[in-house]
C-alpha cells in the first residue's frame, strides 16, 4: 500500500516500477495505490522520494463471524413451508416495535405495476449478494466486484461478478432491506451490492478503499461494513524485518472522509473478539496471540478499523429478549468508541454463562436471507435462510436504520443521521452514554416518531 502526499503524481507507475514493482490498483480519488513486488527492497527504495507520504504490507480484514462447529442444537422447529418467518425475527421486530415502524416509513414505495421507488439505498461491503433471492431482487439495484482475477478458480476479474461464494453479504443485505419471508429494517431500501470478498480469505485495504469510493460514486445513503481488522500507526516486525501501517491507515481516513463528504452515512460492526477497544494492550495481546503463528510481532497500539474511525457508526452487539438487559453479546467488542448497539443475536444465557459448545441455542440468533444455491447453514433446517450471530449481524440494522431515516429526510447530513440515531435509542445498561451500548439500542420506531 503506498500513500503519496496528496494526488496520485502523473508518473506513479514510473516511480513504482523504478523501485521494483508494479501497480496492482490505483486508486485517484485517494492519492494511493496497491503495488506488488517480489524484490525485498522495493519499500526500501521507495522511502527516499519526497512525493510518498508512507508505504507499507497492506494489512488485510476479515469477516466478522463464528466459526461452524456442529455443536449445540439445530434449530427444527421453523416450519420450510411458512408464508412469513416474522414471527422468528425477535430483532427486526424489537427495532421497529413489531413492525409498527413500517407504517411510518419502508425506506420506498410499491407501485402500482409492483415495483418499487426506493427513496434511500444501501450499499453493503461485504461477500457479494444473491441478487435473485426471492426476498432481496426487488430491492435489488446492482453492484460492482473488487476482487481480481485468479484469487482462486472461479474469480476471474468480473468487475460486475458479485455472486456471494460465502453468504455473509447476502444475510447482512437481508437484515437491511429483504421484502418477502423475511423482513429487513427498511423492505423499501434500494441494496447495492459491492464484493470485496473471494470465497475464502481476507480483503485488503485498496480493495474496500475502493469499494468505498465506488458506492459513494454511485450516490448510495449509506454504506454497511460488517468486516474489521486492527489497523493504525502500529509497528510489528516480519521475518526480522521492521514494518508499520501508516499508509493503510492514511487510505482508510481518507476513503471514510471522501464518503462522508459525499453525504453518505458509514456504519460498521465493532468486531467479535471480545475485547475492550480502549484497552491498547488487550488489543496488541490479542494481535500478537493471533498471529504470532505467521511469524508477525505487533509492539505497538492497534485500533479496530473501520468501527474505530472518526466518521464511522461504530455498533455493538445485543442480545435477544434483553434476557440481559445489562449485557451485550458475550463476543460484542466494547469500549468508548461505541457508538450504539443492536440486536446481532447470541447463543442464549446458558451458553453466557458457561461457554460449553454443547449449550449453544441457535434460537437466540438472527434470521435473515442466504444465497439459494449454497448448502444450509448448520444452525438450523431452513434453506435459503440462515440463524447467525454476531456484530456483523448488529451493524446492518443500524444502516437499516440510517437508510429509511434518509428516506424520510434526505436533507439530512451524516453527522445529523448519526445524531438521530444516538438519541433516540434505548437506554440500556448503565443510564446515559456506557461502553457497551453507547447511546443505547438503536430503534427506527423512535427515530421516525421524534
Amino acid at each position: 500500500m503506498i500513500a503519496f502526499q496528496s494526488s496520485l503524481p502523473a508518473d506513479y507507475e514510473t516511480i513504482v516500477t523504478k523501485a521494483g514493482g508494479r501497480v496492482l490498483r490505483a486508486i485517484p480519488e485517494l492519492g494511493g495505490l496497491e503495488a506488488e513486488s517480489d524484490r525485498q527492497d522495493f519499500l526500501s527504495n521507495l522511502s527516499g522520494n519526497s512525493v510518498i507520504r508512507a508505504a507499507n504490507r497492506e494489512m488485510v480484514y476479515k469477516l466478522d463471524e463464528d466459526i461452524a462447529a456442529a455443536d449445540g442444537q439445530p434449530v427444527t422447529d421453523i416450519p420450510q413451508d411458512a408464508e412469513t418467518y416474522w414471527p422468528y425475527q425477535w430483532d427486526i421486530q424489537r427495532i421497529t416495535n413489531n413492525g409498527a415502524s413500517y407504517k411510518l416509513e419502508t425506506g420506498g414505495t410499491t407501485n402500482a405495476d409492483g415495483t418499487v421507488t426506493h427513496k434511500a439505498v444501501v450499499g453493503v461491503i461485504n461477500t457479494g449478494i444473491d441478487a435473485g433471492h426471492p426476498d432481496l431482487k426487488a430491492n435489488f439495484l446492482g453492484g460492482m466486484n473488487f476482487v481480481p482475477a485468479g484469487v482462486d478458480a472461479s474469480e476471474k476479474g468480473d468487475p460486475y461478478d458479485i455472486k456471494d461464494r460465502e453468504g455473509h453479504g447476502t444475510h447482512v443485505a437481508g437484515s437491511i432491506a429483504a421484502n418477502g419471508k423475511v423482513k429487513g429494517v427498511g423492505p423499501g431500501l434500494g441494496i447495492r451490492s459491492y464484493r470485496v470478498f473471494a470465497a475464502e480469505g481476507g480483503a485488503p485495504t485498496s480493495w474496500i478503499a475502493a469499494a468505498i469510493v465506488q458506492a459513494s460514486k454511485d450516490k448510495v445513503d449509506v454504506i454497511n461494513m460488517s468486516i474489521g481488522g486492527y489497523d493504525g500507526i502500529s509497528r510489528y516486525s516480519y521475518e526480522g524485518l521492521k514494518y508499520s501501517d501508516v499508509a493503510d491507515m492514511i487510505l482508510w481516513k481518507r476513503a471514510l472522509q471522501y464518503a462522508v463528504s459525499s453525504n453518505v452515512t458509514v456504519v460498521a460492526a465493532a468486531g467479535n473478539e471480545e475485547l475492550n477497544l480502549n484497552d491498547s494492550g488487550a488489543v496488541v495481546d490479542y494481535m500478537n496471540q493471533t498471529y504470532g503463528y505467521l511469524g508477525l510481532n505487533f509492539k505497538s497500539a492497534v485500533k479496530e478499523v473501520p468501527g474505530t474511525l472518526p466518521g464511522v457508526i461504530n455498533v455493538s452487539s445485543s442480545n435477544k429478549n434483553k434476557w440481559s438487559t445489562e449485557k451485550i453479546a458475550f463476543y460484542s467488542n466494547y469500549g468508548s468508541t461505541i457508538d450504539v448497539a443492536a440486536p446481532g443475536g447470541d447463543n442464549g444465557p446458558d451458553y453466557d454463562a458457561s461457554r460449553n459448545l454443547d449449550e449453544r441455542d441457535f434460537h437466540y440468533r438472527t434470521l435473515s436471507t442466504w444465497p439459494t444455491y449454497l448448502e444450509p447453514y448448520f444452525t438450523s433446517n431452513l434453506t435459503s435462510y440462515a440463524l447467525l450471530h454476531g456484530t456483523s449481524m448488529a451493524a446492518p440494522k443500524v444502516a437499516g436504520i440510517a437508510g429509511v431515516i434518509k428516506a424520510a429526510h434526505p436533507e439530512y447530513t451524516p453527522a445529523q443521521v448519526q445524531s438521530l440515531i444516538k438519541q433516540s435509542a434505548k437506554d440500556l445498561g448503565k443510564t446515559g452514554q456506557d461502553p457497551l451500548f453507547g447511546s443505547g439500542e438503536a430503534s427506527i420506531y423512535n427515530a421516525l416518531s421524534r
